[in-house]
């Protein structure tokens, strides 16, 4: 077109576009624009565009609850401490009702299980047994698990107050406040 606003090879003027016909080309631009912009969006999202849930299995389906809780521990690694609270439940059935009658596992930790008896001669006891128990809980929990058994005799009582204690005092050097 030239300035006039005709057409040169046929000499006459374009027609005008209406409101309506206006409308529609805004209409269409704004389609394009946000089918675009849905594209970015789910190509972003790692989808294809267009595609829905469909009859095949995505992340995004229901699964059965323990089906998740095993994807929840080995996504955060809490296989290990979970296998071992395992192990102190089943510790009567590991050591035997015995040895589980007098002797409590406490804690885990560093790869030593910390073990309390309840007299200084199961505690004895249970020391010449640690090669056999490690031996023991390493093939149930895997290999390396457990390094060491510590064995921890009976804890004193607690301190009571007397007559001649006072509240809070440590001891008999802990005289003067």
């Amino acid at each position: 077109m030239n300035d006039q606003g005709k057409d040169p090879q046929q000499g006459r003027r374009a027609p005008e576009a209406s409101g309506v016909d206006l409308a529609r080309q805004a209409l269409a631009a704004a389609r394009e624009q946000a089918r675009a912009r849905g594209n970015a969006a789910s190509a972003r999202k790692g989808r294809q565009p267009g595609l829905r849930s469909g009859a095949r299995a995505d992340g995004r389906d229901p699964m059965p609850l323990m089906a998740a809780l095993d994807r929840l521990r080995t996504e955060h690694g809490w296989e290990m401490p979970m296998a071992v609270a395992g192990v102190m439940e089943r510790w009567p059935e590991i050591v035997g009702p015995e040895i589980a009658a007098h002797c409590e596992p406490q804690r885990y930790e560093n790869r030593e299980l910390v073990v309390r008896c309840d007299s200084s001669a199961w505690a004895a006891q249970l020391k010449l047994l640690a090669p056999q128990l490690v031996a023991r809980l390493n093939s149930d929990l895997g290999q390396g698990t457990v390094r060491l058994i510590k064995v921890q005799g009976p804890g004193g009582r607690p301190k009571g107050y007397g007559p001649w204690r006072a509240p809070g005092s440590t001891g008999p050097g802990d005289t003067y406040g």
